[in-house]
């Protein structure tokens, strides 16, 4: 693959992980509204143990604190460089192994991009542990399965 072509690849791999992070936020900001809105309607608690509307509420402070970890995977997306290649397996690379495509940046996980499924993996994830530094060529071992790295940029 010549080098335009990987960095082609790595900016479509990046925008589609975007894409999927702004949209998971922006349902996310939707049922959050709804659970809002859902709590407003119900009014003032009816007595001290009306769990109801504290459910209801609780519920939205979930789909917020969602709502701000999609905010810092997108945060996290942004430090990636597409146009800066490397030989290992580091942050912002994008590694072939013999059995699956990955793209080291945020904890996504599968993003499809034009038809291939890429493992969107967190440098804090075991499995990066066991590929970490790793070249073309190299081979690693995960769980007693062992690996080869077909291709990294």
């Amino acid at each position: 693959m010549k080098e335009a072509d990987k960095i082609a690849l790595k900016r479509t791999v990046l925008e589609a992980c975007r894409k999927y992070q702004v949209d998971a936020s922006e349902e996310l900001k939707e049922v959050m509204k709804e659970a809002q809105d859902s709590a407003n309607e119900y009014g003032a608690p009816k007595d001290r143990y009306d769990s109801f509307r504290t459910q209801l509420l609780r519920k939205r402070d979930m789909f917020a604190k969602q709502v701000q970890k999609a905010m810092e995977q997108l945060d996290i997306l942004d430090k990636v460089e597409p146009e800066r290649l490397t030989d290992k397996a580091c942050f912002g690379a994008i590694v072939f192994t013999g059995e699956q495509k990955l793209f080291i940046s945020a904890g996504i996980g599968k993003v499809n991009v034009d038809g291939d499924d890429y493992f969107v993996i967190s440098p804090f994830v075991p499995f990066y542990a066991a590929i970490e530094n790793l070249k073309k060529g190299d081979s690693f071992e995960f769980r007693g399965k062992k690996g080869k790295i077909i291709d990294v940029f």
